[in-house]
Parts: structure tokens; C-alpha cells; sequence
């Protein structure tokens, strides 16, 4: 039997975090926690690291819901959910700069909640990829010192290591980008990160890797390659500083 998907509940009003948490275990997942503060959250996820982030963007205290996110990104690539009462634009434009699985607007049904899980958890994958997923993804790409072999149409071609500007997540996918051309391949980003060699690349955002060598500008919030402005948080500048200086 495969392991049940943790949600951490991020509430400030207790009586509906209350139901969630009720409606989720109905549901037949795991709930690790009901914080009522962003702050909170991030030292709850410290010590029990749940696969899902139930957030509510409004949140009382020092950090709001997409704060939290943000501070969370830093150190963790955990999904994502809103949950908003507040659906305006400025509040939507702040919250898709943290890529977010899905919003919820309050007041909101069990079947509303529960879809945007499912669909999280489709995108995602979790545990519940099977094994000819598995095999798919051993087909789709070969990684060598200076290259990768990945399957384009009907073959395999060659994409050298120093052509590739960067590689985008997309749901269970990920995308790499050269100059000319694109390809699309069957594994997350953090499976690419893990066998792409170190020397050339540097994960600076849950949905970016980069190839430092490609950058053309650096700035306060984002790098550029290629035209494609690629955010990327303090703590990863300072790394990505300090891996210029060696190349």
C-alpha cells in the first residue's frame, strides 16, 4: 500500500482550518499540522516535511501566505495551494511569481478541495508513479560529462552541455532550452539536477537550472539567458557568485 499524501494546513481561522483538516482525513490524506502563522509553517515544514502546503494568502502576523511560500522556496520544493477569499489582481500577480498548483476560493466545497489536490498530486507525481513511468523516463534521456542523448520524435539526438542555456520544470516534465531549438522529457527537474553534471549547472529556483556559462546579466531579483528573465533568491546568488569565481 503506497504511503498517504501529507498536507500542512496554513489557517489563521481556525474553525475552517478545523473542517479542512476533517474533509482532507475523510479524503484519505495525512494532515501533519494546523499553524496559524506563515512563520509557523516554515518551522513546522523544518521538522515534518509534508508533501502538500494548504496556504492561505491572507494570513495574520508578520508574513502573509505568499511570504511564507517565498521564505519556503528558499530551502524546500514543496506544492503549493492557495486558499484566498481575496481574489483581486494584485493579490493573484504576487501569487503566480510562486508558481502555485492551484487556488481555492473561499467559501469553498469538499469537491473544490479536493480536486485541486488530485490535481496536484497528478502533476506531481509523489509516490504513486508507477514503474513503467519509470522506465519511460530511463528511454527519454541519457546523460553524459558533455552531453545528453535525449529522445526527440522517433530518435535519439545529441544535445552538448555547453549549447544548453537552461532547463524549465513543467508539471512532471521538464524542458530544456538551447539557442535554436527545445526539448521536452519525461522527469522532474530534481531527477535532471541529480544527473546532470555539476560543474556547468546550478538549480537557482524550483522551476530552473541554469547553465552559468549561458548568463548575460545579473540582477537584484533575476538572471538573464537568452532574453529569459530566471528568478532566483538570495542565498542562491550568493552561490552562484561564489561558482563564477571558479570558472
Amino acid at each position: 500500500m503506497s504511503e498517504k499524501i501529507k498536507i500542512l494546513i496554513v489557517e489563521d481561522e481556525m474553525i475552517i482550518a478545523a473542517n479542512i483538516s476533517l474533509q482532507l482525513n475523510e479524503l484519505g490524506y495525512e494532515v501533519t499540522g494546523i499553524v496559524p502563522r506563515g512563520e509557523e509553517a516554515l518551522m513546522h515544514i523544518k521538522s515534518e516535511t509534508p508533501d502538500i502546503l494548504l496556504l492561505d494568502i491572507n494570513l495574520k502576523g508578520s508574513l502573509d501566505g505568499i511570504e511564507t511560500a517565498l521564505e519556503m522556496q528558499k530551502t524546500h520544493d514543496i506544492p503549493v495551494i492557495y486558499l484566498t477569499a481575496n481574489a483581486d489582481e494584485a493579490h493573484f500577480n504576487r501569487a503566480k511569481e510562486t508558481h502555485p498548483y492551484a487556488f481555492v476560493a473561499k467559501p469553498f466545497k469538499k469537491l473544490d478541495l479536493q480536486r485541486a489536490i488530485e490535481l496536484t498530486v497528478s502533476q506531481v507525481g509523489f509516490k504513486n508513479e508507477n514503474n513503467s513511468n519509470s522506465k519511460t523516463k530511463e528511454d527519454e534521456a541519457f546523460i553524459l560529462n558533455d552531453c545528453i542523448f535525449v529522445r526527440h520524435l522517433n530518435s535519439m539526438v545529441k544535445v552538448n552541455i555547453k549549447d544548453i542555456l537552461y532547463i524549465e520544470a513543467e508539471r512532471n516534465y521538464c524542458r530544456i532550452f538551447t539557442s535554436n531549438k527545445e526539448y521536452l522529457l519525461v522527469m522532474t527537474l530534481k531527477e535532471m539536477d541529480k544527473k546532470l553534471p555539476s560543474k556547468p549547472f546550478l538549480r537557482v529556483h524550483r522551476s530552473y537550472i541554469i547553465n552559468i556559462s549561458q548568463i548575460t546579466e545579473i540582477a537584484t531579483t533575476h538572471i538573464v539567458i537568452g532574453r529569459k528573465a530566471i528568478p532566483i533568491s538570495k542565498p542562491l546568488k550568493k552561490e552562484l557568485l561564489k561558482r563564477l569565481q571558479t570558472i
